[in-house]
């Protein structure tokens, strides 16, 4: 388990997310940037064990995700870091210590810029711009009632960005723990990344991986990661969603031609 030991700055969006740097045992030489979600958040505190379990199901199908981590974040650094807190309208509450969500941040902040908006040129040459037609296989499985997240940057001695897939909050319908599809819920807000959809096979690999690779033991081995005062101890409810899971892997190539005959019509090169 990786340890926070400072605070960098404070995120955008509705989790009130926070850059930390941290320490790992092993290792106390090295420094880990992560973006840390914190268990007395304003969306709910299942918002943790979602990111937890979509990442790790999202990286099992060879989809580009953000290293997934806990962080322990101390009392006392939550105590010496005024921005360590949580607002809600005027009132300002401490974030509280123990066991957080880390998304990890790709590279030191000093020398690597992240983008989360490229222009049209710079969109369509991203390395792995079809990892986003494989993000909607999972989306559409999970019910990510969020739009598709992804942030931008370029590994040193590259020339391309890539993309990595972030902010798997609101699958499951965030602390809902529901399913409420609807053809346009997952789609990333720019068309222009499925412009090589040109029917259902063009979502291949990851439909294939997600029928007949995503077992129950795989799940099972997804939900031992998550710390279980995420879902406030409540293994029965973890379990019913881990059935559910199972069971609409069946259903996504239907979802997928509910949003193709949506009024948005997504992939427009679709035959």
């Amino acid at each position: 388990m990786l340890r926070a030991v400072e605070h960098i700055r404070r995120m955008r969006g509705g989790a009130q997310a926070h850059l930390m740097r941290c320490k790992q045992d092993s290792s106390p030489e090295e420094d880990f940037f992560y973006i840390v979600k914190f268990q007395n958040n304003p969306q709910h505190p299942r918002i943790l064990a979602n990111e937890m379990l979509g990442t790790a199901l999202a990286a099992r199908l060879g989809l580009s995700t953000a290293p997934r981590e806990v962080i322990e974040v101390g009392p006392d650094l939550i105590e010496l870091t005024g921005e360590l807190v949580i607002q809600l309208g005027v009132a300002r509450t401490s974030c509280r210590a123990g066991r957080q969500f880390g998304s990890g941040y790709p590279g030191d902040p000093r020398q690597v810029t992240v983008h989360d908006f490229l222009p049209d040129e710079q969109l369509l040459q991203v390395e792995n711009l079809d990892d986003f037609i494989g993000m909607l296989v999972f989306d559409k499985w999970t019910c990510n009632t969020n739009g598709r997240q992804a942030i931008f940057f370029k590994e040193p001695g590259r020339s391309r960005y890539q993309a990595w897939m972030i902010d798997q909050g609101f699958c499951f319908n965030a602390g809902e723990w529901n399913f409420p599809d609807a053809p346009l819920r997952g789609l990333y807000a720019r068309h222009r990344v499925y412009e090589s959809v040109h029917g259902m096979e063009s979502f291949e690999p990851w439909l294939g991986r997600l029928e007949k690779r995503i077992t129950e033991s795989v799940l099972d081995e997804a939900q031992s990661q998550i710390p279980p005062e995420w879902y406030n101890f409540d293994q029965e409810a973890l379990f019913r969603l881990l059935e559910q899971l199972y069971h609409r892997r069946a259903q996504v190539r239907e979802w997928i031609v509910a949003a193709k005959n949506s009024y948005r019509q997504p992939f427009l090169n679709w035959k």
